[in-house]
């Protein structure tokens, strides 16, 4: 048996493709004026409708599509001159974590962070500064730009960001796209006891795990330890019948009570998705797992989601092991994904994500 077989609606490896990206081969570096027009544009051109100034002094065709999140971070990146480099948001963006897409929760365009030690830099709307250290090792030039290492990156992202749940929701983002692990995270973090916001970074760390697959997963999985005050639950583990047969892979599973819950975005409202969805839904209930589904949107009503999670807990069945109908032991046929610190280790990562 396949998961492919299975009427689940998506592979394991098709997460980790949500998660990644690659970034676009048609990007256009600004450039400095050039007298001659050969170069870049001459003074003349440069102040014309055929080109727009990204930063002092460097311009690009006006027709360069700024839309994309990439080309924002490149016109952004090209400011630096000397030491420093793009961190947070964008230097995760840039190193292939799609999750960040240079927008706030409300769709507003972010500045593009930007860490240059003791360098000066204009001030601008466009970018934000931080003169905080950056030390040659956790910064590196790629794809033509200065971009901060993964760990250096987050770090700054989940220190600057607007609370511990937009920090774990940060730092998953990464562990999504099988950048970093939270122990790899936690390492770096025990070398920087004292910097602004670290505490903030350790407090995050503490509720981050390896296993979310989206943003939107770990808000719900966040609503339910911390609204709910329900117990802290595995996070998409397979879950077979009796006879090794999958019955999914659920968004967070609560063992002791037998609760499954699912966050189910736009894309589940195809037709084809929703009988998946109720396929699935029908095979957990079969087995005596109490289901809640969160949709698009719930989130934004904490309270009615709070209790539709505890109401649905308390008519679990919370059944000894030995009655159970269920499994979290995978059959021979099941080939387990690699843990995150094992990969890490295995492609070279690890010892890099630790250098001071």
């Amino acid at each position: 048996m396949r998961l492919d077989d299975l009427d689940y609606p998506a592979s394991r490896s098709d997460y980790l493709r949500a998660a990644c990206c690659h970034r676009p081969t048609d990007l256009v570096a600004p450039v400095a004026v050039d007298p001659t027009g050969r170069s870049g544009p001459t003074r003349h051109q440069a102040a014309g409708p055929r080109y727009r100034q990204t930063s002092p002094g460097l311009y690009v065709p006006s027709d360069t599509d700024s839309d994309v999140v990439e080309q924002r971070i490149l016109e952004q990146a090209l400011r630096i001159r000397g030491q420093g480099a793009i961190t947070g948001w964008a230097a995760l963006r840039w190193r292939g974590a799609r999750y960040f897409d240079g927008t706030d929760g409300a769709g507003r365009l972010l500045p593009v962070p930007l860490v240059v030690g003791l360098g000066k830099l204009r001030p601008d709307d466009r970018v934000s500064i931080s003169q905080a250290q950056i030390a040659p090792t956790e910064y590196a030039r790629t794809g033509a730009i200065s971009c901060a290492t993964v760990q250096r990156a987050l770090f700054d992202e989940m220190r600057w960001a607007h609370g511990v749940r937009a920090a774990v929701v940060a730092v998953e983002k990464v562990t999504a796209a099988r950048m970093i692990s939270v122990g790899l995270m936690r390492r770096y973090v025990q070398q920087r006891p004292a910097w602004t916001g670290v505490q903030q970074v350790r407090d995050a760390l503490a509720l981050a795990v390896n296993d979310s697959h989206s943003p939107q997963e770990t808000l719900m999985r966040l609503v339910l330890v911390l609204d709910a005050g329900l117990p802290t639950p595995l996070c998409n583990v397979p879950l077979f019948d009796l006879n090794g047969r999958l019955l999914g892979i659920p968004d967070v599973f609560d063992p002791v009570a037998g609760l499954v819950g699912e966050y189910n975005g736009a894309s589940h409202r195809a037709l084809d998705r929703r009988r998946a969805d109720n396929a699935r839904e029908e095979r957990f209930r079969e087995v005596g797992l109490e289901y809640f589904d969160i949709v698009e949107g719930d989130l934004r009503d904490r309270p009615h989601v709070v209790h539709r999670m505890r109401q649905t807990r308390a008519r679990a069945l919370f059944e000894a092991p030995e009655d159970r109908r269920w499994s979290l032991t995978p059959p021979s046929w099941w080939v387990p994904d690699e843990p995150l610190d094992l990969y890490l280790e295995r492609v070279g990562l690890a010892p890099m994500l630790v250098h001071t």
